[in-house]
C-alpha cells in the first residue's frame, strides 16, 4: 500500500470529531487492506509500532528530528526552530518545508507503507556509537521521499504523538464493520454523517466477540488478522497463552455491604482490597514475564518477585493475578502505593530498589493453569486451585485473606479489620462468577470508606513564578468521554515543595515537560499520558470546562503510573458520582 493512502485516511481522521465517522473511514481502510499487510495498518492507525504490551520505545527526540527535517529539507535548524515554535507541531514544520524542499532529491520515489514500518521499526534497535547519525539518516530517508502530508504523519509517528483520535473503541468496531458489515448491515447516510447497523443484535454479539479477543491477547494486530482469514472461527481459535499478557477483569464500585451482597449474590467470598498494583504473572516453562494493568513489561524491575513466583507457586504454566503491596523493610508496616510506584519504570539499581521498597504479592485469582484456560471456571473453583498450588510466605506471596459468608455483620468486622491493617476496603466476589478479561460485569464488586476518587489525565498546566518558577503548575485534569478527553478542572494541591516529601512539582514537570505539544505565554498543552488519582470535596456543574463538570477543591492523590489512558475515569461515572452526591 502506498503510504499517501494511509496519509490521506490519517488526514480525514483528524479532521473529524465524530466517532462513528471515524469508524466508518477505518472501515474502510480496512477492506481494502491485504492479509500480509493488516497488522502493520493496525498498528499504525493507533500511532504504534509495537503491540500495546510492548515497551519498546521509539526514542527519539524532537532535536533528532529536527536535524532529520534539516537534512530532508535544506532550511537550517533556525529556521525550523523557529517554525515549530509557530505551528506548535513538527510534523506540520514537516509538511510546510519539505513541500519547499530547497536540496535536490533526485533519487526518490513514492513511499509505501512496508517502508515506513520497516524504517521505523529498525529505530529502537540501534545503540552505540553513530547509533544518532542512523537514526536521523533513516528518518530523514523517509522526509526526503515524502510528499507534504506524508511528511507530517512520519514525524507525528516517530514522535508517538499521532493526533488522529482513534480509540481502541473506534478501532474495535471498524473491525465488525469491515469483517462482519455484511452480517450486521451497516448503513451510512453520507450527507447526515449518520452510521447506523440495522440488526444490532449481530451487532452487539460481533462487538462483544471482538473485544474478548482483544481482552486475550492485547494486540489487534494478531486479532485483525485472524479475522481476515478465519472470519467468525478465529474466535474459537483465540486462546490464552503465557507470555501474552491480558485485559484483567475489573470491578464496580458499591455503595456498601449491603449493596455488595446484592449485586453479587449470598454467600459471596470478602477479600481484603489491598492498596498496591496490580501484577500478571506468566509462568511458561522456566521463563517468567510480569505485566501491570496496563500491560507493561515490568519483570526486570521486580526481580525478586520472578523468585517468588518461581518458588512458591507450583506449575510448570500458569497466569495468576494479583497485588502487589509495598511495606516497610524494617517494620514491617504496609505502605500505600505511591511509596512503591516509583518500581514500575525504574530501570536502574534494581536491586537496591527491591531492598529499600520491597513489596508482598498478594494472588488473588488465576486465569490458566498447565494449559488450560480456566475463564469459564466458577470464581470458587479457581480459588480452590490457588490454595493447591500456592505455598504461603508472608512478605513475599501470598494468597488475598478471604472469608466466605452471607452474614453481613461478619462482613462488616472483617471490613473494618482490613481498613484497620492500612488496606482500601474490601472485595465481595460472586463464587459461581467466570473470569471476564476487561469487563466490569458485576462478578465482584470493591467497597470503600471514602467517597470515589477519580483517576484523571493531565492535559494541560502553567509554568510557576516565584518559588516555582521553572516548574510546571495548575495542572488541568481531564476525564473520558468515548475516545476523547474533556477537562474538568485544575488541580494543585497535594503537590510537594521537596521529592522527599512526596510527589513534587519537580518530579512532575520532569515527566510532562517531553510531552508538551503546544505553548502560549505561561499555558501549555500536553498530550495526555500522566495519569494521576484525584480526591475532591463536590463535582459541580460547569459551563467552564467541556465535560460540563467541574471538581471543588480537587487534591492531587497520587500517580498511577500502573493505569492506561482506557483506565481514566469516564464521563458517565462523573454523572453517576454527581447524581450520587445530590441524593
Amino acid at each position: 500500500m502506498k503510504y499517501s493512502e494511509l496519509a490521506s485516511i490519517y488526514e480525514a481522521l483528524e479532521s473529524t470529531s465524530k466517532r462513528l465517522e471515524k469508524t466508518y473511514l477505518l472501515s474502510k481502510l480496512l477492506k481494502k487492506t491485504k492479509e500480509d499487510d493488516i497488522d502493520q495498518i493496525v498498528l499504525l492507525i493507533q500511532g504504534r509500532l509495537f503491540p500495546q504490551w510492548d515497551e519498546t520505545k521509539m526514542g527519539v527526540s524532537d532535536r533528532l528530528v529536527i536535524k532529520a527535517i534539516n537534512i530532508a529539507s535544506g532550511n537550517s535548524t533556525a529556521e525550523i526552530e523557529q517554525e515549530w515554535k509557530k505551528l506548535g507541531d513538527l510534523g506540520l514544520v514537516a509538511e510546510k518545508l519539505v513541500g519547499k524542499k530547497t536540496q535536490a532529491t533526485l533519487f526518490s520515489k513514492d513511499l509505501t507503507v512496508d517502508k515506513v514500518y520497516d524504517n521505523l521499526r529498525k529505530l529502537p534497535t540501534l545503540e552505540g556509537h553513530g547509533s544518532v547519525d542512523q537514526k536521523i539518516k533513516l528518518i530523514a530517508e523517509l522526509l526526503s521521499s515524502a510528499k507534504p502530508l506524508e511528511a507530517r504523519y512520519v514525524v507525528r509517528t516517530v514522535l508517538e504523538d499521532l493526533r488522529v483520535g482513534v480509540g481502541s473503541g473506534s478501532i474495535r468496531d471498524a473491525l465488525v464493520w469491515a469483517f462482519f458489515g455484511d452480517k450486521v448491515k451497516v448503513n451510512y447516510n453520507q450527507e447526515e454523517k449518520k452510521i447506523e447497523p440495522e440488526n444490532r443484535e449481530e451487532y452487539k454479539r460481533f462487538v462483544e466477540a471482538v473485544q474478548h479477543a482483544l481482552d486475550l491477547t492485547a494486540d489487534y494486530g494478531i486479532v485483525a488478522k485472524l479475522i481476515m482469514k478465519k472470519g467468525e472461527k478465529a474466535f474459537g481459535e483465540l486462546t490464552l497463552e503465557p507470555g501474552n499478557p491480558i485485559n484483567v477483569m475489573l470491578y464496580q464500585k458499591a455503595k456498601d455491604l449491603k449493596d455488595a451482597f446484592e449485586r453479587v449474590g449470598k454467600p459471596c467470598a470478602i477479600e481484603f482490597k489491598y492498596d498496591g498494583f496490580r501484577m500478571q504473572i506468566h509462568k511458561k516453562g522456566k521463563s517468567i514475564l510480569i505485566f501491570t494493568r496496563r500491560l507493561d513489561n515490568v519483570t526486570n524491575q521486580f526481580p525478586e518477585v520472578v523468585k517468588y513466583a518461581e518458588q512458591f507457586v507450583h506449575g510448570k504454566n500458569f497466569i495468576i493475578d494479583c497485588e502487589a503491596v509495598g511495606f516497610n523493610p524494617k517494620s514491617g508496616k504496609y505502605l500505600p502505593f505511591q511509596s512503591i510506584s516509583q518500581r514500575i519504570r525504574r530501570k536502574h539499581n534494581i536491586d537496591q530498589m527491591a531492598k529499600d521498597f520491597p513489596v508482598e504479592i498478594n494472588v488473588f485469582d488465576i486465569m490458566l493453569f498447565e494449559g488450560k484456560s480456566l475463564l469459564k471456571e466458577p470464581f470458587k473453583a479457581r480459588r480452590a486451585i490457588l490454595e493447591k498450588i500456592i505455598k504461603p510466605h508472608e512478605k513475599k506471596l501470598v494468597i488475598a485473606r478471604q472469608i466466605i459468608t452471607d452474614n453481613l455483620k461478619e462482613a462488616d468486622n472483617f471490613y473494618k479489620e482490613a481498613l484497620k491493617v492500612g488496606e482500601e476496603g474490601v472485595m465481595a466476589k460472586n463464587l459461581d462468577g467466570i473470569y471476564k478479561p476487561g469487563s466490569r460485569v458485576g462478578y465482584g464488586v470493591k467497597v470503600k470508606p471514602v467517597m470515589e476518587s477519580l483517576d484523571l489525565v493531565i492535559v494541560g498546566a502553567e509554568w510557576g513564578s516565584g518559588k516555582r518558577s521553572g516548574w510546571l503548575t495548575s495542572y488541568v485534569l481531564a476525564c473520558r468521554k468515548g475516545d476523547k478527553f474533556e477537562e474538568i478542572g485544575k488541580v494543585g494541591t497535594g503537590i510537594k515543595e521537596l521529592e522527599e516529601q512526596g510527589v513534587s512539582f519537580e518530579q512532575l514537570t520532569n515527566l510532562l515537560k517531553p510531552l508538551i505539544i503546544s505553548e502560549e505565554g505561561k499555558v501549555v498543552r500536553i498530550k495526555p499520558e500522566i495519569i494521576i488519582e484525584v480526591k475532591y470535596e463536590e463535582i459541580q456543574k460547569s459551563p467552564t470546562y467541556e465535560s460540563g463538570y467541574a471538581l471543588r477543591f480537587p487534591r492531587f492523590i497520587r500517580l498511577r503510573e500502573d493505569k492506561a489512558l482506557s483506565d481514566v475515569s469516564g464521563l458517565g461515572m462523573v454523572e453517576e458520582l454527581y447524581a450520587g452526591q445530590k441524593k
